[in-house]
């Protein structure tokens, strides 16, 4: 080990990342070439081998954060300094390192020869810039200045967005954290105080616009809100806060894109004030995230639809009282996803595990909870539709509207991703602080286990790989904002909801046994980070579907 640490600068890591995104190029291209026919991408040939795709969305999606964090790292007007320029390349180095390393075991697969690999990213520069970056040293140095400054590195966020962050942090403390323990465990229901206090400080119109009532400026989105508050509430508590405002968001965006003006003037106000709480319904018990086989079905009745049919993992449903529910509209089966539509549908509000409701036309809803490890609290359920009416009015976007439902909640989805990401990096900044309290109190061979680098390299890789994701999130809420970024959104949610499970699984190990006691939190943050990879997208749908997908169709062969 040298005894004076090597300083890796901006351009240094910039250049080596450039060399990375070029074979990550190639071999994308290459792949194109090979899942093509007749100039578009087959997803048969893409499927032949789905490791390959799977991996080349996950380079992909850490590549962008790679250049993004190095980018925000010098950028002295967020608040950056040493600390954050210090995790930058390491993480640069850490992303050349993964690139190389995944490319090289199987090049023939990828498309690439062996010694064009050797060449381009085994030479010496880019052999000394992971020696040099990735040295022990520099996590630990990392670690240290984590507990010297007392922060795990600025949030890059504006006063107005750090003063929204610190108050519902104060919050998520006050209020969330003393009720996040007794609900996991008894697997309870939210607390009345939560929702009150939520809707008293408008949580719940984050994301509709002033003139419906909400908190939202009316000439611009303000994604950057919703990922500041979904991050504290996660915080605090995922099951019981830092979802709550995930429903509200999809049903929102999907009736400010689709609705009709008569929808969003009724709709909008009462969802903004918590009047109405919203369930998400588009999961059935044979398609998960294959929404083009959506078999709940709506057809037409006096005045209005009966819905017949099941749907799974509909989280919140019993306490909502307001559903979005993707239905089959049209009879023709090769409609695929252009014959279904979204009805909003009303229905009492039930506290419990199972609820049951008879509409007076004879209509039946019918619910019960799922058993799950962990995000308790709003409990996600099965439901069953027998008749249920829901009035011609309540057909999302009128007449106009039929066929249009999976445009519609994509729309909604978007934001629910990087909100998923949102939800992440809350129950990872927890785990983090409790790893390093752990660390700090815990003596070993009488020393503190912090003084350990085994130790300090765990704390560092985790705050750097926290800072990198979030970074990246705030990126894709501007891009968000000017209706960009849809696959930016995929990217983060993908990225951060695996990343979690290493992040908690590690603060989890940090404690030793008392990591898998539930006498302390750490057991709970991993068991809730299990579910990112799940829900809103599993990860091997946004990884072959969506991420893999687009970038083979950038260049398909003619």
């Amino acid at each position: 080990m040298s005894a004076t640490k090597t300083v890796v600068d901006q351009a240094t890591a910039k250049k080596a990342l450039s060399i990375s995104a070029g074979v990550i190029e190639d071999v994308t291209k290459a792949l194109a070439a090979r899942c093509s026919v007749n100039g578009k991408v087959s997803v048969d040939k893409m499927d032949a081998n789905q490791l390959v795709q799977y991996q080349i969305a996950w380079l992909t999606a850490e590549q962008k954060i790679a250049e993004k964090f190095v980018e925000y790292a010098w950028n002295a007007a967020l608040g950056t300094g040493d600390l954050e320029q210090e995790m930058a390349v390491v993480f640069a180095a850490e992303t050349v390192n993964h690139v190389r390393s995944e490319i090289s075991s199987r090049p023939s697969e990828y498309g690439i020869k062996s010694s064009d690999l050797v060449s381009r990213i085994f030479n010496e520069e880019i052999n000394q810039f992971l020696q040099d970056a990735m040295a022990i040293e520099n996590y630990n140095e990392i670690a240290d200045k984590i507990v010297a400054k007392g922060h795990f590195g600025s949030y890059g966020i504006d006063e107005d967005h750090e003063l929204f962050r610190q108050t519902f942090k104060k919050f998520a403390e006050d209020v969330v954290m003393p009720h996040a323990e007794h609900v996991h465990r008894s697997d309870d229901i939210i607390p009345e105080d939560i929702i009150g206090g939520l809707k008293d400080m408008g949580c719940f119109g984050l994301c509709i616009p002033e003139s419906y009532g909400g908190i939202q400026p009316d000439d611009k989105p303000d994604n950057l809100s919703m990922l500041v508050v979904t991050e504290e509430l996660s915080r605090g508590g995922l099951g019981i806060a830092g979802s709550l405002i995930t429903r509200p968001e999809i049903m929102s965006k999907a009736l400010l894109k689709g609705g009709t003006q008569e929808q969003k003037d009724k709709w909008l106000p009462l969802l903004a004030s918590g009047e109405r709480m919203a369930g998400i319904m588009v999961t059935e018990p044979n398609y998960g995230s294959d929404v083009a086989g959506v078999s709940v079905t709506a057809k037409p009745a006096n005045g209005g639809w009966v819905i017949n049919g099941v749907k799974t993992w509909c989280t919140f449903a019993g306490y909502a009282n307001l559903l979005l529910i993707l239905c089959r509209t049209e009879s023709d089966p090769s409609l695929k996803h252009k014959g279904l539509s979204i009805l909003l549908a009303e229905k009492p509000s039930f506290p419990g595990h199972e609820f049951t409701y008879t509409q007076p036309e004879g209509g039946k809803i019918e619910g019960k909870a799922i058993g799950t490890i962990g995000y308790r609290g709003m409990h996600s359920f099965e439901v069953s539709f027998d008749n249920y009416f829901v009035p011609a009015d309540n057909l999302l976007g009128g007449e106009a509207g039929r066929g249009k439902g999976f445009y519609f909640q994509m729309e909604g989805f978007a934001g629910g991703r990087i909100q998923t990401a949102a939800r992440a990096h809350g129950v990872m900044q927890a785990a983090l602080e409790a790893a390093l309290r752990y660390a700090q109190e815990r003596a070993v061979f009488q020393k503190p286990i912090f003084e350990y680098n085994l130790t300090k390299y765990k704390i560092a890789r985790m705050a750097t790989i926290l800072q990198a994701s979030r970074q990246f999130s705030n990126h894709v809420a501007n891009l968000l904002d000017d209706h960009k970024g849809q696959m930016e959104a995929t990217l983060i949610k993908f990225y951060a909801s695996k990343v979690a499970e290493w992040v908690t699984r590690e603060a989890m190990q940090i404690h030793g046994g008392m990591g898998y006691a539930e006498e302390y939190a750490v057991s709970r943050y991993f068991v809730d980070a299990r579910v990112f990879s799940i829900f809103e997208g599993a990860e091997e749908v946004m990884a072959l579907r969506v991420i893999a997908k687009s970038l083979m169709d950038q260049y398909a062969a003619g």
